[in-house]
């Protein structure tokens, strides 16, 4: 017979290699107008996002293992000059972008991220 300490064992070791799985605890600068994640798999936190128009300042944060960027779309035409880049899980970006309203796309230029396109509602 097995003793029960030798069974229980083996899912003590499985569940303390989980670390990859855990979220990062960011903190999101006071002001920010505009908070996008990324996250595993590949993609944004959400599929929409809103925004004020005018200046809008922007806090990117890394929950994935891989690198991202992020940048501003209307019509596929990268918008301004925000490019905020986030290299390993746990990176945080910001920076500020000025936006008419209107309907805009958050988008990760990284090769192999085009699923990365989120809209943006400006108002």
């Amino acid at each position: 017979m097995i003793p029960r300490t030798l069974l229980v064992l083996p899912f003590f070791a499985l569940a303390a290699c989980g670390g990859s799985g855990e979220t990062v605890e960011t903190v999101v600068p006071d002001g920010t107008d505009l908070v996008v994640k990324a996250v595993p798999t590949i993609r944004w936190d959400s599929s929409s996002y809103t925004a004020p128009a005018g200046e809008i300042d922007v806090f990117l944060a890394n929950d994935d293992n891989v690198k991202h960027n992020l940048v501003v779309l209307q019509d596929d035409k990268v918008v301004g000059d925000l490019e905020l880049e986030v290299n390993k899980k746990g990176d945080t970006a910001s920076g500020t972008i000025t936006l008419e309203a209107g309907q805009y796309y958050i988008y990760c230029t990284v090769p192999g991220h085009g699923s990365m396109k989120s809209t943006l509602t400006v108002s």
